[in-house]
């Protein structure tokens, strides 16, 4: 299998469910969090961090949810199903793939099946949460929309098919036509 990297549109979709914050805070199961989800012994109340921190701290931290996709799937998939199964990854962790129905289908190449995996993990704490919901769902679209890619074979075959240009043929120069003075009223 290739191994892909988080594209812009992953990381557009974690920045926009994470929300950045610039202050520690307390996330809906008491763990402090800071920027775009960073977690860890480093995070506790009243620390602040600029946003090129958080930034920085959020490439640190999906670079960990990409390593264990790369390494999980088995199956070939695209840019928008690794996407989605980053985001998923980021925020539940490797373990709660690697133990997923979700995997599995992935990994048997049951795409239809697995995208409807997605909203079964929309609990935390034992509770639906309408975020987590809301995120899974978009998961499970971006999982589901297609990558419009040319294959390297079909540009030759377009650009064979395409129109040849026709080379304009150069304008004759005609001469311009002097103005008129006109008489002063």
């Amino acid at each position: 299998m290739p191994s892909f990297k988080y594209s812009s549109t992953g990381l557009a979709l974690t920045e926009k469910f994470e929300g950045l914050r610039l202050t520690a805070y307390q996330d809906s199961v008491g763990v402090w969090t800071i920027g775009y989800g960073h977690t860890g012994a480093d995070v506790k109340q009243g620390l602040t961090i600029s946003e090129d921190q958080a930034s920085v701290l959020l490439a640190a931290d999906v670079a960990w949810a990409v390593t264990c996709v790369n390494k999980s799937v088995k199956s070939a998939i695209n840019q928008n199903q690794f996407d989605a199964l980053v985001d998923f990854t980021f925020n539940l962790g490797c373990n709660s793939l690697g133990s997923s129905t979700l995997l599995k289908m992935v990994n048997a190449g049951d795409f239809a099946g697995a995208a409807g995996q997605f909203i079964r993990w929309n609990k935390a704490g034992g509770k639906v949460l309408r975020g987590l919901t809301v995120r899974r769902q978009a998961e499970a679209d971006l999982f589901s929309t297609p990558v419009a890619a040319a294959t390297p074979a079909a540009a030759p075959i377009r650009a064979a098919m395409a129109p040849k240009a026709v080379a304009a043929k150069p304008k004759k120069a005609v001469p311009k036509k002097k103005a008129a003075k006109k008489s002063p009223k």
